[in-house]
C-alpha cells in the first residue's frame, strides 16, 4: 500500500510501500501489532488488533507541520471512525470531496476505492479509534438486524459507496466514550479477549445506529437548529470541557458562545442527548474512571484534580453512575 506524506508547499516528506497483510483480518485468534513513527514533521503510534473480519486501530499523533497524506491500494473496509481529540479533513475514500472531523465526532462509511487522503494541520495531539469490518463480515452481521443496518449492508454488498450520516458527523456520546475506554483498557487475554472486544465493537455499531435512528425520528426538530447555532453549540461543548474543573455558569456560557440561555439548553440537549451540566458530569466521571483504572493517582487526588467540592461528593456521584465506589477501581 503506497503511502505518501507531503507538506503544504507540496514537498514530499515521506513515502513507503506499507505491507497490508489482509489474511490477519480473518485470523481465528487475535493478532496484535504496534507501529511507532518519529520524524521531523511529527510522531505517531498505532496499536492494531485483527480477528475474524474485524480490525481495531488506536492511533495517537503529534503533528509538527501541516500535512497532506495519501494512501493507495488500500483494502475496502467498513469503517467506524471515532475522533477523540484533534481535527482533520478527509475524503473518506471518495464518500465526499471534504469531510471535516473534529474532537468527539464519529461516522461510519464504506467506499470501494483504493485511494484516499487526509489533510491534517499542525497540532499537539490527534487521537482516534477506528473499528473496521471486512465487507462480508459486516453484511453477515447486518442481516435481519434493523432497517439502518440493512440499508447500509444492501449498498455495501454490491460495492456501493455509503455513509451512515452523509450530512455531517455525529457527536460521540458519553456511553460511546465509556465503551471506547473499555476497548482501550481490556484486561482479558486469548479467546476471552476476542469475545470481549467483539462484543464492544458490536455495541459501538449498535450505539451509532441508535443515535442515527433517534436523530432521523426527530428530523423536523433537528432542522430547527441552524448551521450557525450548531457550530455555537459545539463551541459551547468545547468550552465546557476545557473549563471542567471550574465550569462557567449557564448564563456566562451562553454569552460566550452568542446564544440565549433557552437556545443553549434546548439545542444542547437535542444535539448531545444530555443537559449542559449532565454532559459535564458524565465527562468528569468518565475521566475519573480512566484515571482510576490507570492507577497512578489516589482517589483524593483525582477528586481534587477534577474539581469536586469534597471526596464524599465525588464518591457519591461515581457510585451513582457506575454502581461502585471509586476505591474499588483504585
Amino acid at each position: 500500500m503506497p503511502l505518501t506524506i507531503s507538506n503544504e508547499v507540496n514537498e514530499l516528506l515521506y513515502r513507503e510501500d506499507v505491507i497490508v497483510r489482509e489474511e490477519m483480518l480473518n485470523s481465528n485468534t487475535i493478532v496484535e501489532e504496534r507501529q511507532e513513527f518519529s520524524y521531523e514533521f511529527g510522531t505517531a503510534t498505532f496499536d492494531e488488533l485483527y480477528f475474524e473480519g474485524i480490525q481495531i486501530v488506536r492511533g495517537a499523533a503529534t503533528v509538527k507541520e501541516n500535512l497532506h497524506i495519501v494512501a493507495s491500494e488500500t483494502p475496502s473496509l467498513v469503517t467506524l471512525q471515532f475522533v477523540i481529540k484533534g481535527e482533520f479533513t478527509t475524503d473518506m475514500f471518495g464518500i465526499r470531496k471534504k469531510v471535516p472531523f473534529g474532537s468527539l465526532e464519529h461516522n461510519l462509511a464504506y467506499a470501494p476505492v483504493e485511494t484516499g487522503y487526509v489533510d491534517v494541520n499542525k497540532q499537539d495531539r490527534v487521537e482516534l479509534i477506528g473499528l473496521h469490518f471486512t465487507r462480508d463480515r459486516f453484511v453477515q452481521l447486518a442481516e435481519n438486524n434493523g432497517p439502518i443496518l440493512e440499508r447500509l449492508a444492501s449498498a455495501i454488498a454490491v460495492d456501493k459507496r455509503i455513509c451512515l450520516n452523509e450530512k455531517g458527523n455525529q457527536p460521540i456520546t458519553t456511553r460511546m466514550l465509556m465503551v471506547l475506554e473499555e476497548i482501550r483498557t481490556c484486561q482479558f487475554t486469548g479467546g476471552l479477549k476476542k469475545l470481549y472486544l467483539q462484543s464492544k465493537v458490536l455495541e459501538m455499531l449498535a450505539l451509532q445506529c441508535q443515535q442515527h435512528e433517534n436523530a432521523f425520528g426527530a428530523t423536523k426538530q433537528l432542522l430547527n437548529i441552524s448551521a450557525a447555532d450548531r457550530e455555537r453549540l459545539y463551541y459551547a461543548r468545547d468550552i465546557l470541557i476545557r473549563h471542567a474543573r471550574e465550569p462557567l455558569s449557564l448564563s456566562a456560557l451562553a454569552r460566550q458562545v452568542g446564544l440565549n440561555e433557552f437556545k443553549l439548553k434546548t439545542g444542547f440537549k437535542q444535539l448531545f442527548g444530555n443537559t449542559v451540566f449532565g454532559y459535564l458530569s458524565d465527562h468528569r466521571l468518565n475521566n475519573a474512571r480512566t484515571l482510576l483504572l490507570e492507577g497512578a493517582k489516589t482517589v483524593t487526588e483525582i477528586a481534587d484534580e477534577l474539581g469536586y467540592a469534597s471526596l464524599q461528593h465525588f464518591s457519591n456521584a461515581f457510585r451513582k453512575k457506575f454502581g461502585c465506589s471509586p476505591s474499588k477501581l483504585n
